[in-house]
């Protein structure tokens, strides 16, 4: 499928390869529906990384929606096995992005996904977070033509995305941290109350 990728898909393909080495990449298709006319060679790679679980990223994002050379794709960290439910979540991140206006995400955002994460998980919304787990080197990618920035969809409920609301991203953040989620625990507890 690397032939149906553009430069800038190819060059994030490498870049993740070379992060994660030992386990190739495997390119999936979107999950079926609109997102073709607003992101038309979407695709969604999937590989291990050394600490555990498997990692999913939108390729082709930024071909869509860069602006002057800069653009987002996006990361989520899962647990194992391999489940469509990741694909379908990461394309409808792609979709809601790449709609444009109000919906453009970036670092700090919050979003729905209308459905609990993983079946009886609490989380049932998306913090983009920077890639915490896996620092600058995965954030930063270079791309032919620009540059593509990579931030993390991190599961959150919907109490903790009312507290970042009310409070900020720095304080969810830390309780995030001081509570020692594993982020690939889909029944990982609330860090707020309410």
């Amino acid at each position: 499928m690397n032939h149906d990728l553009t430069p800038a898909g190819r060059a994030l393909v490498r870049h993740f390869d070379e992060l994660f080495p030992g386990d190739a990449a495997v390119l999936l298709p979107p999950a079926p529906g609109p997102i073709a006319g607003l992101v038309p060679n979407l695709h969604v790679l999937r590989t291990r990384p050394p600490d555990g679980g498997l990692v999913y990223a939108t390729v082709g994002l930024w071909d869509a929606t860069q602006r002057d050379g800069h653009g987002l794709e996006f990361v989520l960290h899962a647990p194992g096995p391999a489940d469509e439910a990741h694909v379908e979540t990461l394309t409808m991140v792609a979709y809601y992005h790449a709609s444009g206006g109000d919906y453009v995400l970036d670092h700090g955002h919050t979003v729905p996904i209308g459905r609990p994460w993983l079946p009886g998980s609490g989380c049932d919304h998306l913090l983009v977070s920077l890639p915490y787990p896996w620092g600058p080197d995965l954030e930063e990618c270079p791309l032919p033509g620009g540059h593509a920035r990579v931030l993390w969809l991190l599961p959150i409920t919907g109490a903790e995305k009312r507290f970042r609301h009310d409070h900020d991203l720095e304080a969810l953040e830390q309780r995030l941290e001081d509570a020692g989620i594993v982020p690939t625990d889909p029944l990982r507890r609330c860090v707020v109350s309410g």
